[in-house]
């Protein structure tokens, strides 16, 4: 019974820590089914006394989120597998490959992560603009195509992968090439999946640089054309609960589809074997 206690407070402690966490989730999903008005009774109502779907209906047909979620589907999707091209590629040459430069390299992307990505903007910008990239899905994609951090964390468990095994294949005639692939990129397949959550998530919830690069209504990913809808309907928090649930639900789902490699990813290489 002693020992019960201590559990049994531990796991109220939890479920309360829970239960505070969802509610804002579960009441904006609430919000998302009432009619309009209805929210914004005193006191605000937990549950929709009528639930119905025409926040939804009013979001694609007339607030054209339909186009903007293929946007936001579109640039996640390409950012996620240009970002495990390069920087995957990158890591594993940091980790197993010597090159002349390497350590010097290495320190002065170490010295980049303490530049905040915001003071890099400006240039970047200007840089898009004199290609031609501006107002393009081309454009949006650019500062994903290769990051400090993700490069970092793919080289600690890259580091992690035996040189024997590397050696062994290349005794054998087996090329870096074929080695990368064949041999490297399954030991990673935890981080690769991290990495892919980690660029996926943001990548989607972006709002400050599609909003600096896209003056183009038609480009808009989901979070920009959500702020810019709230400013037409500043009052209906029912149809902007809507478009919150639309843009959270899909990366919702996709974490607690891959958050067991996500897990494994991120303690992987905490043990070095």
């Amino acid at each position: 019974m002693r020992r019960s206690l201590p559990t049994l407070a531990v796991n109220g402690t939890l479920w309360l820590i829970a239960a505070f966490t969802l509610f804002p989730l579960v009441w904006m999903a609430s919000v998302s089914l009432m009619t309009p008005g209805e929210a914004s009774t005193y006191p605000p109502p937990l549950w929709p006394a009528h639930a119905t779907l025409e926040n939804y209906r009013e979001l694609f047909f007339h607030g054209r989120m339909g186009r903007h979620f293929l946007n936001s589907l579109g640039i996640a999707i390409a950012a996620t597998l240009l970002s495990l091209t390069f920087n995957v590629s990158a890591g594993y040459a940091f980790a197993k490959l010597k090159f002349p430069g390497r350590t010097r390299i290495q320190q002065v992307m170490v010295g980049a992560l303490v530049i905040p990505a915001q003071v890099a903007m400006l240039p970047l910008f200007l840089m898009l603009k004199t290609m031609g990239l501006v107002n393009t899905p081309a454009g949006v994609l650019v500062p994903w195509l290769a990051g400090v951090f993700s490069i970092f964390l793919v080289r600690q468990h890259a580091a992690t992968v035996p040189d024997e095994i590397l050696e062994a294949a290349r005794l054998d005639g087996a090329g870096e090439i074929r080695i990368f692939l064949q041999i490297v990129l399954p030991l990673l397949t935890p981080i690769l999946v991290t990495l892919a959550v980690f660029t996926f998530l943001g990548a989607w919830n972006d709002f400050l640089w599609p909003l600096i690069v896209l003056n183009d209504g038609n480009l808009y990913t989901l979070p920009v054309a959500l702020a810019s809808l709230s400013r037409e309907h500043v009052q209906d928090s029912e149809m902007m609960m809507a478009g919150s649930v639309v843009t959270v639900l899909p990366v919702l789902i996709l974490f607690l589809v891959l958050q067991r490699f996500y897990l494994q990813g991120m303690t992987s290489g905490a043990v070095k074997g």
